[in-house]
């Protein structure tokens, strides 16, 4: 089964159009008022408008509020919400909508105990770890404390580009990855070389003969 791919953080419609052109499975869109990538909701119908079919839209967000979760689902088709920061399970079911719930990889975390009460959720993202930056930070985490499972399916993020994330396939096996900053020639500006550059090195990480 080929990894699936993410490319999270699109700002513009070209880069979702670019992304798309190069086989990215889903876009992630940031609603995330601190972040670089945070883009209104004006900007992300834009984006989704300019998509051809079957390309997923993830609408990302950190401890938000629902009355802004709620004004961003009323306006845009999001395929999935990907709930970024420390949301407890409950308030992951609340819109009852498909969800990612993303775990940061902290030394010496627990991950199975921590994926335990998110057993519905269509996948569980693992991300660096990095003080005041939830996401994005092209850090890395130790994949060793993966463990060998998790109860639903995993999604690998944290400082994935196209150097690292053959090895990253070959090593965890994960059903998704998911890049932002490893693709982009500025904070939310795509590039579309490293976006190739990327797709080609998870089918080499697909490969038998990789």
């Amino acid at each position: 089964m080929p990894t699936r791919v993410k490319i999270c953080g699109i700002t513009r419609p070209q880069d979702g159009l670019t992304a798309a052109a190069a086989g990215a499975h889903a876009i992630g869109l940031v609603f995330h008022p601190a972040s670089p990538r945070c883009v209104s909701i004006a900007q992300a119908r834009a984006i989704v408008a300019a998509l051809p079919p079957l390309v997923s839209v993830v609408g990302l967000f950190v401890d938000a509020a629902e009355s802004a979760i709620r004004q961003v689902l009323a306006q845009l088709p999001l395929d999935l919400i990907q709930f970024h920061g420390a949301e407890p399970a409950p308030e992951c079911r609340r819109y009852g909508r498909r969800y990612l719930k993303a775990l940061h990889v902290r030394p010496g975390a627990d991950l199975a105990t921590a994926a335990a009460p998110y057993d519905d959720a269509a996948g569980l993202l693992l991300d660096a770890f990095v003080p005041g930056v939830p996401g994005g930070s092209g850090q890395t985490f130790d994949w060793a404390v993966v463990p060998a499972e998790l109860p639903r399916p995993l999604l690998l993020a944290g400082g994935l580009d196209a150097g690292n994330v053959a090895m990253a396939i070959r090593r965890l096996r994960p059903w998704a990855v998911d890049v932002s900053s490893g693709v982009e020639s500025a904070p939310g500006i795509k590039d579309a070389q490293k976006i190739g550059m990327f797709m080609q090195a998870v089918r080499e990480g697909d490969s038998p003969h990789g």
